[in-house]
């Protein structure tokens, strides 16, 4: 049997995977295996074979059901040459480990993403998959947190919280109860590395729920799976099921006695729900909405009880910080941004895709180097990071390093990693009014600054576009943005300023021809 590797990912199924996938499980002797994506989306559908050779998989890039059988063919001859209309090899000789996009990373969270198989837990202990879990169950819970917090791991779904502290606390408040839940409630614009992991990996998931679960003395869990990744949610229940019949979930996990278990959940597609409590308000069943804080999610989260809410990269890295130390994790990255992270590029970008690597790689790195430009051709003039509440860099400071330090020092924000490039055609302004927009339409209504100052803010901003009353509406729009920022509960109304100030100090000159009196505190 020949084994064949197609991604089932959602992005590559976009592109056709599912139907090439069908071509080859109908040749005799292919054995086919859905995984998940590399992360090279512009390569997909990427078909890998295994070599007969034993020198490692042989890929094969933008495969159609038309040259499928042509790509398995070449794979399994002895001498592959393809010629003049047969499928491209992916990297030197074919080989897809060796090719650049990946070589220059640093994988630790995303190790395993497009080479285990994501339905089988087997496999997944194979290539490294339930060491942290072992070395965890045989640490005291205090022990498990401690490692957490050498390893400086800091949350990933964008507050960058020292991820060992919130469970310090967590394990340090008194109840009879705790929880645990995963938040992939992934919303931003340009991000896809939670929903990637969830189809391509989802026992790493799992893996780090049940140390976060021992270190803090929870025994349920929930994964809240936002409603528009169908993929992932079905990859999650698989995994569930299958982790549970193989005993590294329920009641004797590994037969250490410690009792843990997930449910996933599927949220209706509030962008709110990203925000921690939220999604906590929408687990319970209510409609989802900000609560005020204090009292904070650690101390009284769930059903009023102590919860450990991370992002499911935060927590699928977890593992692999318990299998081999915290300090292999935090000889990555720079000052207080320790360990790798996890970027997803997007937008106008010749290679967009998924990369990982030690915090500090510049934001012109990413987007020259692994991006290789825009797909146009044309200069690059702006690349949001952080999602739709990021800010818009302009291509004259793309040497700023990606590490929270950096971008914060520097005006901008990190967040989950999202990162959208647009070339010299973007128009500034309009980008501008559309994170109010954005805004208007997914606040949850609870605060004023947040659920009327959007909306003031669009209608101000087209005031500025039309020309009417310029100087005063801008200090009328730098106003709403101060009373926004510091007026909202949450991040929601509070970054949403972010991508508009960024906006109007680096392009003026899409907001119209200014006066000498335009302006305003940026």
């Amino acid at each position: 049997m020949t084994r064949v590797f197609v991604p089932g990912d959602a992005a590559a199924a976009s592109v056709g995977a599912d139907e090439v996938a069908a071509v080859l499980a109908a040749r005799p002797g292919v054995d086919l295996v859905r995984t998940g994506s590399r992360g090279m989306l512009w390569l997909e559908p990427l078909v890998e074979v295994e070599s007969t050779t034993g020198a490692g998989r042989v890929g094969f890039a933008q495969v159609t059901p038309a040259t499928a059988l042509a790509a398995l063919d070449l794979a399994t001859a002895v001498r592959p040459a393809p010629g003049a209309g047969d499928p491209a090899y992916v990297g030197p000789d074919g080989h897809v480990d060796e090719h650049p996009w990946l070589t220059r990373q640093t994988r630790v969270t995303t190790a395993r993403l497009g080479i285990v198989d994501p339905a089988d837990p087997h496999d997944y202990a194979r290539l490294g998959g339930w060491a942290g879990l072992r070395r965890a169950l045989a640490l005291a819970p205090e022990r498990v947190v401690e490692q957490v917090v050498a390893s400086g791991l800091r949350g990933r779904g964008g507050a960058g919280f020292p991820t060992g502290r919130k469970w310090a606390t967590v394990a340090a408040t008194p109840a009879d109860l705790r929880f645990v839940c995963a938040n992939a409630d992934e919303g931003d614009s340009g991000t896809f590395a939670d929903r990637m992991l969830m189809e391509g990996d989802p026992f790493a998931l799992l893996e780090g729920m049940a140390i976060a679960a021992w270190a803090v003395g929870a025994n349920e869990g929930f994964v809240y799976v936002r409603s528009e990744y169908p993929h992932a949610a079905a990859a999650m229940r698989r995994a569930v099921v299958a982790a549970r019949e193989g005993g590294w979930l329920g009641p004797d996990i590994l037969g250490s006695g410690f009792a843990f278990d997930v449910e996933v959940r599927v949220g209706a597609g509030a962008y709110i729900c990203g925000e921690e409590t939220s999604m906590l308000e929408s687990l319970e069943g209510r409609r989802g909405e900000v609560r005020a804080k204090p009292p904070i999610p650690a101390v009284s989260g769930l059903f009023g009880r102590p919860t450990v809410v991370n992002n499911v990269l935060t927590l699928a890295t977890v593992p692999a910080i318990l299998a081999d130390g915290p300090e292999a994790y935090a000889a990555h990255g720079t000052d207080r941004s320790r360990g790798t992270q996890v970027v997803q590029l997007a937008g106008n970008v010749a290679r967009g895709g998924l990369v990982e690597v030690g915090f500090g790689l510049t934001l012109r790195e990413l987007v020259e180097d692994f991006g290789g430009g825009t797909r146009t051709g044309r200069p690059v003039r702006a690349v949001q990071v952080g999602g739709p509440l990021g800010a818009y860099v302009p291509a004259g400071l793309l040497d700023v390093r990606l590490d929270y330090e950096s971008m914060t020092q520097a005006g901008f924000l990190l967040g989950h990693g999202g990162v959208v490039v647009f070339d010299d055609t973007v128009d500034l302004g309009r980008m501008a009014r559309f994170a109010m927009e954005f805004c208007a339409a997914e606040s949850c209504g609870k605060c004023t600054p947040c659920r009327i100052g959007s909306r003031r803010g669009v209608e101000t901003i087209d005031r500025i576009l039309a020309g009417i009353d310029r100087e005063a509406n801008l200090t009328l729009l730098h106003d709403l943005c101060r009373t926004m920022e510091r007026g909202s509960l949450c991040a929601m109304g509070g970054l949403t300023p972010l991508p508009v100030r960024s906006a109007l100090t680096h392009f003026p000159e899409d907001f119209g021809p200014l006066t000498a009196g335009d302006g305003g505190d940026a």
